[in-house]
């Protein structure tokens, strides 16, 4: 059996992409595997569960019930790919618990993959929280998202050390198309018959990104 991915889209910021990452990632895993479950730890809506309402189920860790529930979930080696969108207010208290539970070698031992796809800033926040994850993984485990629309300009030269991936900017009014709680990436693939729009080949580059993602997760497997 392949190993189980676990995505974590994280970030230490409010407004930064991060549930629009989770958003494309968890309906391309959907699409490539034919089953995904995501896990919304969020304050603000729309939140994943709006967009994605069959694919995804709220989560907590405000007590030590609700983090080994969740833990629970997330260990789990059924080739059923898991993705959470952990909220940003949740960063420190989530990966502090990782820590101590030692929920990297635990992962590894049940068949498990952790990956962080961290969105990436230029505020100090950022820079310790990405320190942190450094400490925590290894460096195969860990992707910066460098957001566009977020980042203006170069990555700090910190978070651009490792493996990186880049999510371009839409204009205006296609940020507002894919706002929809309606709108899903795959059905408008399917739908769309001119693979030339803006579109089109932004959704279909994001996706190929995760496919190069899954593609070393196999090849570290073999």
């Amino acid at each position: 059996m392949r190993r189980t991915p676990v995505y974590i889209i994280c970030s230490t910021r409010p407004q930064v992409g991060k549930t629009l990452v989770a958003r494309l990632l968890t309906e391309f895993l959907a699409l490539q595997r034919g089953g995904v479950t995501a896990f919304d730890i969020s304050l603000k809506e729309p939140s994943l569960l709006d967009f994605l309402p069959t694919l995804t189920e709220t989560a907590s860790i405000d007590d030590t019930f609700d983090k080994m529930a969740l833990m629970d979930r997330l260990i789990v080696g059924d080739d059923v790919a898991k993705v959470l969108d952990l909220g940003y207010f949740a960063f420190d208290e989530f990966f502090k618990m990782t820590a101590e539970i030692g929920f990297a070698k635990e992962a590894a031992r049940r068949g498990v993959a952790p990956i962080v796809l961290f969105v990436g800033d230029t505020d100090r926040a950022s820079l310790r929280a990405h320190a942190t994850l450094r400490a925590q993984l290894p460096a195969y485990a860990l992707y910066v998202i460098n957001n566009e629309q977020v980042v203006r300009g170069d990555l700090p030269p910190a978070l651009a050390q490792g493996r990186i991936l880049e999510i371009s900017a839409l204009p205006s009014f296609l940020k507002t198309y894919i706002d929809r709680l309606n709108f899903s990436f795959t059905g408008y693939l399917r739908a769309e018959k001119d693979s030339s729009t803006e579109l089109h080949q932004w959704i279909r580059k994001n996706y190929f990104s995760f496919r190069e993602i899954e593609l070393q997760l196999l090849l570290r497997r073999s």
